[in-house]
Order: C-alpha cells, then sequence, then structure tokens
C-alpha cells in the first residue's frame, strides 16, 4: 500500500457572520483551503446615539487604514525552524560579532532551509518557498498541502507551522491648507520635536505600501528600497490597475509624517533630516471576491523585516536601519509567539527598534483586548492613537420631503470643508448596488446615467457609506456634488480629514434617515437638505485615547500598547498631484500614523545619544511617557510620548510594561523581574515605588520590591524583583504605574495590570462528528465540526496551539494527526479520511479522537474527544 496523507484533511471553514464588514484571518494548513475567521468583536464605548458629538469609537470604521477586504491566501504556512538565526547568533555573541561571522551565521540558517528541503524532497514532497529567512528568524513561507505540513510538524528541527495571515495598513491640495480653510479638527499636527536635532544620519525602514518619491514635501529623503511584494527595487506608490485615479496612499502618507520637509504653511515632519528605506511589504492584489485591495501578508511582513536588518543582503547585519516602522497590521493577531511577534525580536537582537501600530478596534474586554499583531510581541514599541484635537466642527442638518422634516439635528463635519455659509440643495443618489447587505461603495461610473449624464452635478449626493466613506465621497465630488450626505453609521467630526478629492462638506445621517430619502426620491418626490454653518465645538475625546485605537492585554497577559501618539486627523504627503498641478497633502487617522509620530521620534532621540542601542530607545520612549488621567493603562500603556523627557533621561526598564497574570482569589501573589538599565556615565541610585494608593493597600493590592533600592554602575544593570499579593478577591481589574525614581534625574513609569477576570476554560465548544460510523475514504471523509477559542462580551480568547491526537479504544496512540498554532476564534472543519498519522488506513474498530486547545497564555488546557467506529 502505497504511503497516503494522514486521516485529517482540512475541510473549508464554515463562516461565521460578521457584524461589520471585517476580513478574516486566512490561515491554510490542509489539502483544501481553511480560513480562520475572526468573530465580531464590540468595539464601542457607548452607543452612536443623537449626540452630534459623542459617537462611538465603531464609528471610525473605515476611516482609519483601509478598508479589510476578504482575502484567500491559498495554502501559505510560514515554517519556523529551531536553528539559530543571525539574531539569536548575535545575541549569545553579546551583541559584538565582526562581519564574516555574521555571514558565517546566516549562511548556516539558509543551509538549514536547504537541508529541511531536500529532506522533503526525498520524502515525496516538492517545497518551493515564496520567502526564506535567515536574520531575524529562520524559516520559509511556502504553499504547502497537508502531507507536508504533517511532515514538518513532526520534523525535529521544526519549532512550529503557522498560518499566513493577511495585513492591512493601520489608516484637497496645499492650497486648503496655505489658506487655514481646513475645518476645526480637521487637520492636525503632531509638534514632536527635538531641537537641535532633525535625525540626520538615521535610517527608517518603512514597511508598507509603495512610496511616491518623487513628491516635493519628501525629495531627497527616500533612499533605495526593497519591493516584497513585487520582487525588485521598484518601491513606487501603485495606481489601482482598475482606476487610475486610486494611489497606494499609505506608504506616502507615513512617509510624510516621518520625514515631510517645507510642507504648506509650515508643515513638516518628525524628522526631516532622516533617511527612509521603502519596504513594500503591501499593495494592489486581487481579494477573495476578484476585486483589487491594498493589503499584504505576513510572510512578506517577515521579509521586508529581513531587508530592514541587512538591506544590502550580504548575510551581515552592520547597515541594519535603526528604526523600521511598521505600518500595516494583522487584525486582532496579538500571539507573542507569531512568526511576524519571532521576526520583530530578532530585529531588535540585531540593533533595530522595531515600532508597530497597536490597531484600530477600539475597546475589547477586560482579559485579552483589541491588539493587532505584531504589536503583541514583547519586542515591538507598540503604539495607540491619541485624539489631541481641542475642537470639532458641527453642523446644522435638515433633511426635507415636502413639508415635513425627515430628519433636523447637529451632526459632526466628517471632512475637512466647512460650508462658508449656509447651504441648500436637492438631493439625489447614484445607481446603488441591489443587494441590501453590500458595503462595497460606489464606483464613479455609478453616478453617471447610461447617457453619460452626471446623476449629482449641483446637487447634495446621497450616498451609503460602506466599508469606505472617503471613497465614497470622492466619487461624488468628481460627479459634480455640491455637498455629500453619507448614510449608514455616524460618522465622526473630522473622520474624513483632508483629502485631495474631497473639497465639499461631508456630512453623515443615520441609516433609518438615508432609508426615508430614498423611499422619497423612488417615489418621485424632490427631497431638499440644508447644511447651516459650520461651528466649532469642544471635542471631548481631546487630550486622551482615541476611541478607535486598539486596547490590549496582548495574548500573552502583557500590556500593550507601550505608549501613545497623536493619531488623528494628522496633516501629511498624498501621492500625486492635484488638478491644479500643485501637491497633493491629506490627513491620516489611525494608530499607524501614531506609530510614525514616535518612529520619528525615536530617529531624533537616536541622532541626539548615538550610543543608545534599540532596547535602550525603546525603554527611554515608553518609561518617560506623561500618563493621562483618565484613560486606563490598556488603552494607554505608559501615556503620551513626551520627548522632552527621553532625551535626557538617565535610566531605563525593562520590561517597558508588566502584567502579573490572572488573579485567582485572595492571598493571590506574583513576581515579576524588572531590570533597571543605567544609560549615563555616572553612577545611579535608584528606587521602586508603587502608587500611592497601593502603597496604602486601598485596592487590596499590596507590593514589595527586592531589593527595593539599587545603585548601577555606568552602563550596568540592575534587578528588581517586583512581588504583588491580593488582599481580596475581586472582579474587576486592577492596574496602576510603578515609579522608578532616579536620583537627579527623569523618573521612569512602569505600567502594570492584574486581571481578576476568570479564565473560561472551554476554548472547545460544539464539537459535531457528521457519521459515527464509515468506511476509509479520501474523497467523502466524515467531517468534524468544532469552534475553537471564545468571544466572551467582546473579549477575544484564542487558541495558541490545537493538537488532534488519535486512539485505539483501548487507549494505544496512534500519533498526532495534526497540530494547529495561533487560532483566532472561528468554526473549524475537518475531514476524518479513515488513515493513521503515517497515512496507514486504519483497521476496522472503535477509535478516539483527543481535541486537545492550549490558550495562549497562561492557564489550563481544553479537553474533549470524540469517538467513532471504522467499518
Amino acid at each position: 500500500m502505497s504511503r497516503r496523507s494522514p486521516s485529517l484533511v482540512i475541510l473549508p471553514l464554515m463562516r461565521m457572520h460578521l457584524r461589520r464588514r471585517e476580513a478574516p484571518q486566512l490561515g491554510v494548513l490542509g489539502a483544501v483551503a481553511l480560513a480562520a475567521t475572526l468573530l465580531s468583536v464590540a468595539a464601542g464605548a457607548g452607543g452612536a446615539g443623537q449626540d452630534a458629538v459623542h459617537v462611538a469609537a465603531s464609528a471610525w470604521r473605515g476611516l482609519v487604514g483601509a478598508p479589510r477586504q476578504e482575502v484567500s491566501v491559498g495554502q501559505r504556512v510560514i515554517v519556523v525552524l529551531k536553528s539559530p538565526a543571525l539574531a539569536d547568533r548575535v545575541a549569545l555573541a553579546g551583541g559584538q560579532a565582526t562581519e564574516a561571522q555574521q555571514r558565517r551565521w546566516t549562511a548556516a540558517a539558509l543551509a538549514a532551509d536547504n537541508l529541511l528541503i531536500a529532506r522533503l524532497a526525498q520524502q515525496g514532497v516538492s517545497v518551493r518557498p515564496d520567502y526564506r529567512y535567515a536574520r531575524v528568524i529562520t524559516g520559509f513561507s511556502a504553499p504547502l498541502d497537508q502531507q507536508a505540513v504533517d511532515l514538518l510538524e513532526h520534523a525535529p528541527e521544526v519549532a512550529g507551522v503557522y498560518p499566513v495571515r493577511i495585513t492591512y495598513p493601520a489608516s484637497l491640495s496645499s492650497t486648503l491648507i496655505d489658506k487655514g480653510r481646513l475645518a476645526a479638527g480637521a487637520g492636525d499636527r503632531p509638534n514632536v520635536s527635538l531641537p537641535g536635532y532633525d535625525g540626520r544620519g538615521v535610517t527608517i525602514a518603512l514597511l508598507d505600501t509603495g512610496v511616491d518619491a518623487t513628491h516635493p514635501y519628501l525629495l531627497g529623503q527616500i533612499g533605495e528600497g526593497r519591493n516584497v511584494v513585487g520582487g525588485n527595487g521598484d518601491t513606487r506608490a501603485r495606481v489601482s490597475p482598475d482606476d487610475s485615479t486610486r494611489f497606494e496612499r499609505h506608504g506616502t502618507q507615513l512617509a510624510g509624517l516621518l520625514v515631510g520637509s517645507a510642507g504648506p504653511a509650515g508643515l513638516n515632519g518628525i524628522a526631516r533630516g532622516a533617511t527612509v528605506m521603502p519596504i513594500r511589504i503591501a499593495g494592489w492584489q486581487r481579494d477573495a471576491s476578484g476585486r483589487w485591495a491594498v493589503f499584504g501578508r505576513t510572510d512578506q511582513l517577515v521579509a521586508g523585516l529581513e531587508h530592514a536588518v541587512d538591506p544590502n543582503g550580504d548575510g551581515a547585519a552592520l547597515d541594519a536601519a535603526k528604526v523600521a516602522l511598521v505600518g500595516v497590521t494583522e487584525p486582532f493577531a496579538a500571539f507573542e509567539d507569531s512568526p511576524s511577534a519571532r521576526a520583530v525580536a530578532g530585529a531588535l537582537r540585531l540593533d533595530t527598534l522595531v515600532v508597530t501600530p497597536a490597531g484600530n478596534d477600539g475597546f475589547a474586554g477586560p482579559g485579552y483586548g483589541s491588539i493587532s499583531g505584531p504589536g503583541g510581541s514583547r519586542a515591538a514599541l507598540t503604539v495607540g492613537a491619541a485624539d489631541r484635537r481641542p475642537s470639532t466642527a458641527t453642523v446644522h442638518v435638515v433633511l426635507r420631503v415636502g413639508l415635513g422634516a425627515v430628519f433636523d439635528r447637529s451632526v459632526p463635519l466628517a471632512g475637512a470643508v466647512a460650508p462658508r455659509r449656509d447651504l441648500s440643495a436637492r438631493l439625489a443618489v447614484p445607481r446603488l448596488s441591489p443587494d441590501p447587505h453590500s458595503h462595497a461603495p460606489p464606483n464613479l461610473v455609478d453616478f453617471f446615467d447610461e447617457q453619460g449624464y452626471s446623476l449629482v452635478a449641483g446637487r447634495a449626493a446621497l450616498v451609503p457609506g460602506g466599508a469606505d466613506p472617503e471613497y465614497a465621497a470622492a466619487q461624488a465630488v468628481r460627479a459634480g456634488a455640491v455637498a455629500v450626505i453619507l448614510f449608514g453609521d455616524t460618522l465622526p467630526g473630522g473622520g474624513i480629514g483632508l483629502n485631495e478629492g474631497v473639497t465639499v462638506p461631508v456630512v453623515s445621517v443615520p441609516a433609518w434617515a438615508g432609508r426615508a430619502v430614498l423611499k422619497a426620491l423612488r417615489s418621485g418626490e424632490r427631497p431638499l437638505v440644508a447644511i447651516g454653518a459650520a461651528k466649532a465645538q469642544t471635542n471631548p475625546a481631546g487630550g486622551g485615547v482615541a476611541l478607535f485605537s486598539s486596547r490590549g492585554l496582548a495574548f500573552d497577559g502583557f500590556v500593550k500598547p507601550d505608549l501613545v501618539a497623536p493619531g488623528v486627523s494628522l496633516l501629511t504627503a498624498d501621492p500625486g498631484r492635484a488638478e491644479d498641478g500643485t501637491p497633493r497633502y491629506s490627513s491620516l487617522s489611525g494608530s499607524s500614523g501614531s506609530a510614525a509620530v514616535v518612529a520619528g521620534a525615536a530617529a531624533l532621540l537616536a541622532q541626539a545619544r548615538p550610543n543608545l542601542d534599540a532596547s535602550a530607545l525603546k525603554g527611554l520612549l515608553a518609561g518617560t511617557a506623561s500618563p493621562l488621567a483618565r484613560d486606563s493603562v490598556a488603552a494607554q500603556g505608559a501615556g503620551m510620548l513626551d520627548l522632552g523627557s527621553a532625551y535626557p533621561a538617565e535610566a531605563a526598564a525593562l520590561p517597558t510594561t508588566l502584567s502579573f497574570g490572572r488573579a485567582t482569589g485572595e492571598g493571590w501573589h506574583a513576581t515579576r523581574r524588572l531590570v533597571l538599565r543605567n544609560l549615563s556615565t555616572r553612577t545611579l541610585r535608584m528606587e521602586v515605588v508603587p502608587d500611592r494608593r497601593d502603597a496604602k493597600g486601598e485596592r487590596s493590592i499590596v507590593f514589595a520590591f527586592a531589593p527595593a533600592r539599587v545603585r548601577v554602575r555606568p552602563g550596568g544593570i540592575g534587578f528588581v524583583y517586583v512581588v504583588t499579593r491580593t488582599l481580596a478577591a475581586g472582579r474587576a481589574p486592577i492596574e496602576g504605574m510603578l515609579t522608578v525614581q532616579v536620583d537627579g534625574s527623569t523618573p521612569i513609569h512602569v505600567p502594570w495590570l492584574v486581571t481578576f477576570q476568570p479564565r473560561r476554560d472551554e476554548l472547545l465548544a460544539a464539537v459535531r462528528l457528521s457519521s459515527a460510523s464509515f468506511k476509509p475514504s479520501d474523497s467523502t471523509p466524515a467531517v468534524l465540526s468544532f469552534q475553537a477559542g471564545r468571544l466572551d462580551n467582546g473579549q477575544v480568547e484564542p487558541v495558541g496551539l490545537l493538537a488532534l491526537q488519535l486512539r485505539r479504544a483501548d487507549g494505544e496512540s496512534l500519533g498526532v494527526l495534526a497540530q494547529l498554532r495561533d487560532l483566532l476564534p472561528g468554526l473549524y472543519s475537518f475531514g476524518l479520511t479513515g488513515r493513521d498519522a503515517k497515512g496507514d488506513t486504519l483497521e476496522a474498530g472503535r477509535y478516539r479522537l483527543s481535541l486537545t486547545a492550549y490558550p495562549a497564555g497562561d492557564g489550563p488546557p481544553s479537553r474533549t474527544a470524540v469517538t467513532f467506529t471504522i467499518r
């Protein structure tokens, strides 16, 4: 009998319906595609309600980052080997290694790849890697069938096989900026600087979409890079293959925040003297429906980090970028052991600070939060978004049908352009999709009739916002609309912000109001809209964490983000030129913008203090952040970026945040080690102190430190063991800040959090087998389906490792049929073909298939089993 694939064949996942347009995370581990679909996560803080200003976090969906289309990754996986990568070798050498040594170590890591691929070939498995890794991790990515995955999971040299996931960008002409015609809240400037420094001599690797290096705002600051998506050195921002007006915008926008200079009205980037190394790891590609969308993959992200640490590809990391900004995210995938998280840690060991966005998915549960990957890596400097706008604009909107008012209230002005005076116009609509559940925005052609006449010229366009409100508004303006009324979710003030294509007032109204006007139009009536002059109103979210910014914890229980920075309506460059020939500018909202601000700040600090390594830069930027009084630790980490405090600081604490895990009740205790680094040229005396309330036990938790005070020589390190104990059982998380008092210098803050939320042990549910008795068959297997992971009150409970083991009825083990790693909550289906782990046909009799799901963090595994009979 020939050797065949084992009993388990992975079938297509049964999809969960999503409350919002959310791209599923796709991982393929079998002969047929397996798509791990993420369950809907509540991201609002209160309802959208009727208040013109108090809108929910969900209102930012579609406005921050890129629309998340459903994408197929085929059967691609990332195979991580146990062989040490270059980063591991350098770390073992104490960070000191010659160029020759580094080249030799990189070659050894690549040789480990070759040996494994050759051995697989001898066993009849052909592997054609898409990307190979040797610097930040050792391994490769490739499309693999189930037989190959099974062999790799059992191979002694393999650390793990992981699904490839999808990544998404986490995010008018200059005349508007020059003339100050922006509405309140539509354009903000980060205002982060370090007098006397501009980042000169520092290279920032930008892992994102392509960059428009010809933009005047960026001239001279964009260096050579790598197009990972295209496999060449052309890193230009591409236009959509089916719409020449749509650019890859995100990379250019982030580059503007980093190094832009001499912009309109004195606009500048954070580190205008630094050099950006563009690494294109995302761009226009076809999604699962065949449409063009902007996205990337995690194997491309890891390949991008490989280039960031070794730009010339010679195997040595002596030319590594000092700072790497990752502008894309894996939504909700805050795994510490994922390939991208491992790669971030490898880059840090090679002295590259990786700055990542926290994500744009808002609030989540009290345990694990909504942090995106690779921001869950402890090595990453993960940045959340803050909203620093003191005010936003509101306008009064009246929708009239006949003599009656369908809608009459004040709403936020979503766009950057405010009406100069009261505006009144007839309402008109484009041709809309007959599918009431469609989230796709209308295209330009939908705004014209069959004779080529505009349906909205000279009128106010009533348009469904859908998954991309900004694009929908821009198409209406191109068709000649004098105002745009988006209906659906209530958009926040300044949410669309500055966009060259949106030069008229834009507001949003609830879906019910839009449907009422649509009904009137279809009945032959002539509804009108009246929009009043804009009024500035205090921004209730101003000075705090943005509602859309993802909150922690990461899946390993650590506090994330590390800090926050301005991330709403940031003025920056946009690729291309306006119709009047001037350079395009835009505003960007999202945690990727915040990450760009911090990456620019890191470049300034690296120039000012060139002796600091990447770990020290991370510790200073996080440890000296300024805490925000009204936001939780899980939302802000250590607080708002404070570069002025980071510059003179002489000490850093690692890790930058502390997690004590889940308290089990009264008397529970945990111990963590805090490493204190002396970054100065003098001996420092340091003391760790708790929050005043915790020193008195006011919150049923107490701290002890051993030792409480340390004396650290110049350039040395000291250790403090932090012990916490609960005085009573609780339910709500307890959080706070430890402060490292440094004699004569800037104090360092270390945020911590303890959660009392009990873990729901059951990570497996709804386990079903389609047939309890069947004959072996490769073509018509019995179907095993189950739910892996949990989503409880907005809290994501992932599965770190799922193992399926086959046994005879008497308990004899027949091997592990499959191991799946880093599973987000979803429904999974597998086919039982009647073969064992070696691929041999099972004899007639009774068998037991055990399912064991291990949590991503601490805690016991969940176990269940099904029995079946082979006839």
